[in-house]
């Protein structure tokens, strides 16, 4: 018995190895271009990540940062912000508009030329270009807090600026 195997012609093949091929480069060129989108969202993200200064349990984990292609120049960026009990953040600025939305606990605000406020889950707050914002803490010294906040900044902007 014996089998007779028949290749097809290689015109009728070529649409199928063209795919490959293609999607073969594609898959090369995204391979070789993420570690420097990687890199790039990490240097905007980063400043908004160091620790305060009251230890570990205060973390910024970044969620997203897309350029906004109906304004350019512009990026959104999204971060939560985890406060452990009595967490804090050091007077600082930040480059664009932001506005944070507690998620967990309760958190202490303020920005300079204004009172103390204190906000919890449900509630939010607003933050100019610009403005100092002198507090920003866990209003809690035994209940962690969190809080997600969105900036809208210049692309390439550094994101966070402590103040002296």
């Amino acid at each position: 018995m014996s089998a007779t195997f028949r290749l097809p012609p290689l015109t009728e093949g070529r649409p199928f190895h063209l795919a490959i091929i293609a999607g073969l480069a594609c898959a090369f060129v995204i391979g070789k271009a993420l570690p420097s989108t990687i890199d790039a969202v990490s240097a905007v993200i980063e400043p908004l990540c160091a620790n305060s200064v009251t230890g570990s349990q205060d973390v910024v984990e970044p969620i997203t940062s897309h350029a906004l292609p109906n304004v350019p120049g512009k990026r959104v960026t999204i971060v939560r912000v985890f406060y452990g009990p009595g967490g804090f953040t050091p007077a600082h600025r930040h480059a664009g508009s932001v506005t944070a939305y507690i998620t967990k606990g309760q958190i202490r605000s303020q920005l300079a030329g204004g009172p103390v406020e204190t906000f919890g889950v449900g509630q939010s707050f607003f933050e100019p270009p610009g403005a100092t914002h002198l507090v920003s803490a866990n209003a809690s010294a035994t209940e962690p807090a969190e809080l997600i906040a969105v900036f809208v900044a210049d692309e390439g902007a550094q994101l966070t600026t402590l103040v002296n």
